[in-house]
């Protein structure tokens, strides 16, 4: 887990997709953390991508970094509990200007069934199991 948090930080910027009644749809997002040994992601209620997810739980990530990209596959389960929220908003305190663990906009999402697999040009891919 924790070489895959180094990563997505070192990224900075890593892309999610998510499924649109059949039409893939990939954005930019940044916040990756670890909560209760889970890898999970932020994002707001009143977004598509939450309703998206809402509709289809199965997403993708994908990273890229000094030649090395991530691509993380499974479910994208939300947790509103507010202890879960406050800790990716503690670890995320840019966050804090537009979202609160006690609003009812601010959801977290943890993968689920996932796998993580490291690529590299001419490298064996290396597969990390969530």
């Amino acid at each position: 887990m924790q070489e895959i948090l180094d990563f997505l930080h070192e990224c900075k910027t890593y892309y999610l997709a998510t499924d649109d009644n059949g039409q893939p749809r990939v954005r930019p997002f940044g916040t990756a953390e670890e909560f209760e040994g889970k890898l999970y992601i932020q994002t707001g209620k009143k977004k598509d991508v939450y309703r998206q997810l809402l509709e289809n739980p199965k997403a993708e990530i994908c990273a890229f970094s000094k030649g090395t990209w991530l691509r993380i596959a499974g479910e994208l389960i939300p947790d509103d509990r507010v202890e879960a929220k406050k800790d990716m908003l503690d670890k995320n305190p840019s966050l804090r200007g537009m979202y609160d663990e006690n609003d009812d906009n601010t959801i977290v999402l943890y993968f689920k069934d996932a796998k993580a697999v490291f690529y590299s040009f001419g490298g064996e891919p290396k597969v990390v199991e969530l």
